[in-house]
């Protein structure tokens, strides 16, 4: 038994993991196109890992999750890029977050977690080549000592319902306070100051070492961006950097911001001075069909109770134009229901929050589907055609669909935004409501200045 622990403790100084530590940033050449783009197929798996945590999946889910959102997003064109676009995007994403001890706050953990089911997925091998990495001197129990404390190991493992240990088990024997999530949970035998850690355990251990390293590095890194980087970079890199976590972790829509509410009366106006075109291409297809499928109705309509639409006016509206498509009687039934569960009034009374930015670049509309990015998914004639729509053109038409070309979405966005207000929008369009409470507020300004040059106008003219 000896001589097979030592063979496989000789195989993982041999084993080569592609898990990076990130343990300094890499000498590589950086599209500027790839370091944003890089970055946000990271936060599409960071998000989803944060949005799976708060939903309360199990570990199990957790796992799959992770496994499917690296999958989904972490891919690269070449096969011999995809580690280069793993360490890149971390970097650029600790780059981002290390900026405020509240970004600081969400990424640690969600870095940690991506990392820890990442590792859970390494060969066992693999596993001990990074725990030797990270410089664990921790050695694997002796024959003997494993025979001594087999009988607590066992009871243990059938305490937490986990396989009972066979005689060719490892086990790491450390300090029971470098496992503090392992001692709470009960999941590991403690004795004399010591817990005996199991190789499917081996995690706990190795992502509290991890998180300690980037909890340090975040810090440095701020040191850095705070003396040197933003100045430098102040023209070009820093204002992707500080706006890739807005176009994240944005404001909470789900109540209106700033406007109490708006009316029925007034929704066609608003459509055409305040709605981003996303939402304005969504309520014209609704006008026009009567009618739309799930996705662009939970778009939408999210996007409405964000601005203010209440709940009976919400369902006096798809009312008015699904019953005339479906009849008023098979929509009481089958669609009522859904809108006052997005109010919080069904269900599990849940106060949803409209779309992001992000959540809506990233959705894929299949056929006959109106929701999504119309700066991703148009085509570019019918993009110009839908800008032009919007009162853009010329030159600003251009410079929107330059960014559309380089997947700028959510600048192109911003682009249309101030050609539509006339104004500048220095914090970029981060999220549809956002847009939507930008105008009104701009729109409110011109209109209360107009109100006072009128007013002045008229006390000279007396």
């Amino acid at each position: 038994m000896e001589s097979a622990r030592s063979h496989r403790k000789s195989i993982a100084n041999d084993v080569v993991s592609t898990l990076p530590l990130y343990r300094s940033a890499p000498a590589l050449e950086v599209r500027l196109e790839d370091f944003t783009l890089f970055a946000m197929d990271r936060l599409r798996v960071l998000k989803g890992i944060s949005d799976g945590l708060s939903r309360g999946k199990k570990t199990e889910e957790m796992e799959q999750l992770a496994k499917d959102l690296w999958r989904a997003n972490m891919r690269h064109p070449q096969a011999s890029e995809v580690v280069n676009k793993d360490i890149i995007s971390h970097f650029v994403l600790r780059l981002v977050y290390c900026r405020t001890e509240d970004l600081r706050k969400w990424f640690l953990p969600m870095e940690t977690a991506l990392f820890r089911y990442r590792f859970r997925h390494e060969t066992a091998e693999a596993q001990r080549s990074l725990m030797a990495e990270f410089d664990l001197s921790y050695k694997a129990v002796s024959n003997s000592e494993f025979e001594s404390v087999k009988d607590k190991l066992c009871q243990v493992a059938r305490s937490i319902g986990m396989s009972l240990p066979t005689a060719d088990a490892i086990f790491y024997k450390v300090p029971f306070e470098e496992v503090p999530e392992l001692v709470a949970g009960r999941r590991v035998f403690i004795h004399k100051g010591h817990a005996y850690v199991a190789s499917t355990q081996v995690v706990s251990l190795v992502a509290t070492q991890f998180r300690s390293h980037l909890s340090k590095a975040l810090i440095l890194t701020n040191r850095k961006w705070t003396s040197t980087i933003r100045e430098q970079e102040k023209d070009r890199l820093a204002p992707i950097v500080e706006a890739l976590c807005t176009s994240y972790l944005g404001p909470d829509y789900s109540q209106p911001k700033g406007f109490s509410e708006i009316s029925l009366k007034d929704i066609d106006d608003l459509v055409k001075s305040s709605f981003p075109l996303c939402m304005r291409h969504l309520f014209e297809k609704l006008r026009e069909d009567h009618h739309l499928k799930h996705g662009g109705r939970m778009q939408l309509g999210l996007f409405l109770k964000g601005v203010g639409l209440k709940l009976d006016d919400a369902i006096a509206f798809w009312k008015a134009e699904f019953s005339q498509k479906v009849g008023a009687e098979r929509f009481d039934k089958e669609y009522a229901y859904s809108i006052r569960h997005n109010y919080g009034r069904e269900g599990k009374r849940t106060d949803y929050s409209p779309y992001s930015c992000q959540k809506i670049i990233s959705s894929t509309p299949g056929a006959g589907d109106h929701h999504g990015c119309p700066y991703r998914h148009f085509s570019e004639e019918n993009l110009r055609a839908a800008l032009n729509k919007m009162g853009v053109d010329g030159r600003a038409v251009e410079n929107v669909m330059d960014k559309v070309q380089n997947r700028h979405y959510q600048l192109a966005c911003t682009l249309t935004f101030e050609a539509v207000h006339n104004s500048s929008c220095d914090s970029g369009i981060n999220h549809p409501n956002q847009y939507f409470s930008d105008s009104q507020k701009i729109l409110q300004s011109k209109n209360h200045s107009d109100a006072k040059i009128n007013k002045l106008g008229a006390r000279e003219n007396s």
